[in-house]
């Protein structure tokens, strides 16, 4: 464990720098439901691996998943059917375009580039759905992030699939490729109820730890997840993560992590401590704007990136 105070004052230095970045970003509005996010709030919340919880600001606010639900769905594609299945759906590389773009599927690629673009991770749902119903990946959901009071925003949901032609879209050419074969209504819905579940940021870390500690629950060591499936995740984390903003994200902060328009960001730091972060307040690409700087400022000062001397 790092010294308790160390860590408050660290914490403390890195939500305030993140404040300052508030006002550069704005609140997700193309859901109607998102835009009613309070632009202010901000929460950190460090877990450890010898269980020690470190919490400054708005830790215990629900927001809902959104595209860190497609590490969760990654996680039960990987765990039913095995790496070689699951990517010859869908890529591994980076796209360098946004997160909901169509561009690179219609003309460079006959299946998606990643599994944290909308049409990887819609392709990803396609290989769940014969197999889990939306109540076994909430189980799942609740199992990884170690809180059993995730639920359905259906408040979020409903937001959601009133204005998702463009992720149906993409469905439906998915469909015309024959990436997936499954009904697109369908898939449309389970993969935006995922993106629809409320979580919290210290949900996030208890979730970022189980990564960190290679798919084991840090209570009791009993493995949730397998050893092959977690690297996976964390890779794809580190090169996909941040949209289109991946590649400079792993350069200066060098830690596995994913947003989502929600305003969260969970992080992983290799068998030390999982990471997770809210505000809603986002830069261009769609990550959390105060979550980047006060990631930076943690890798800096706790020597959290990847390959730090």
């Amino acid at each position: 464990m790092r010294d308790p105070e160390l860590m408050k004052k660290v914490m403390k230095k890195a939500v305030s720098l993140g404040k300052k970045e508030i006002e550069n970003g704005r609140v997700a509005d193309y859901i109607p439901e998102l835009a009613k996010a309070r632009k202010d709030a901000l929460g950190l919340c460090i877990v450890e691996a010898d269980g020690a919880v470190h919490k400054v600001g708005d830790t215990n606010i629900p927001f809902s998943l959104q595209s860190i639900s497609k590490v969760v769905s990654l996680c039960m594609a990987l765990e039913l059917h095995g790496l070689d299945t699951v990517f010859s759906h869908v890529g591994m590389e980076p796209s360098g375009e946004a997160f909901n773009s169509i561009v690179e599927l219609d003309l460079q690629s006959n299946k998606p580039f990643n599994p944290f673009i909308n049409s990887g991770a819609i392709a990803v749902e396609s290989l769940i759905i014969d197999y889990r119903s939306f109540d076994d990946l909430l189980d799942f959901t609740r199992m990884l992030f170690l809180d059993p009071e995730i639920t359905l925003n259906r408040q979020v949901y409903n937001s959601e699939m009133a204005t998702c032609d463009r992720n149906r879209a993409i469905a439906y050419l998915l469909k015309s490729k024959n990436v997936i074969t499954t009904n697109v209504d369908t898939s449309i819905e389970l993969y935006t109820k995922m993106c629809s579940l409320n979580v919290t940021a210290e949900s996030l870390a208890n979730f970022g730890l189980v990564l960190a500690l290679g798919g084991k629950d840090p209570r009791n060591g009993n493995r949730l997840l397998k050893a092959e499936t977690v690297q996976t995740v964390k890779t794809i984390m580190l090169t996909c993560g941040m949209y289109d903003g991946s590649g400079q994200f792993a350069v200066e902060v060098g830690i596995p992590t994913k947003s989502g328009v929600g305003g969260g960001l969970l992080s992983v730091v290799d068998r030390e401590m999982g990471i997770g972060v809210y505000g809603p307040s986002l830069d261009a690409k769609g990550n959390c704007i105060a979550g980047k700087a006060i990631l930076r400022y943690l890798a800096d000062k706790l020597n959290l990136h990847l390959f730090h001397e």
